[in-house]
């Protein structure tokens, strides 16, 4: 896998997990907002696995 790509793994997955925290700190977790939560994963990495890792 080339640097570049690492690196916006990297930095998609730190800002995304930083979203993710001050959710759950601002928010009451219901089962709702922890369906979002896995659906925003899901929404913003799956499609840049398809493309820079199975690609190979």
């Amino acid at each position: 896998m080339k640097t570049s790509v690492l690196l916006r793994f990297i930095i998609l997955g730190l800002l995304w997990l930083g979203l993710v925290i001050y959710i759950m700190l601002h928010a009451r977790m219901t089962l709702y907002l922890a369906f979002v939560i896995v659906a925003s994963g899901i929404i913003v990495f799956v499609p840049m696995y398809k493309k820079y890792i199975k690609k190979k």
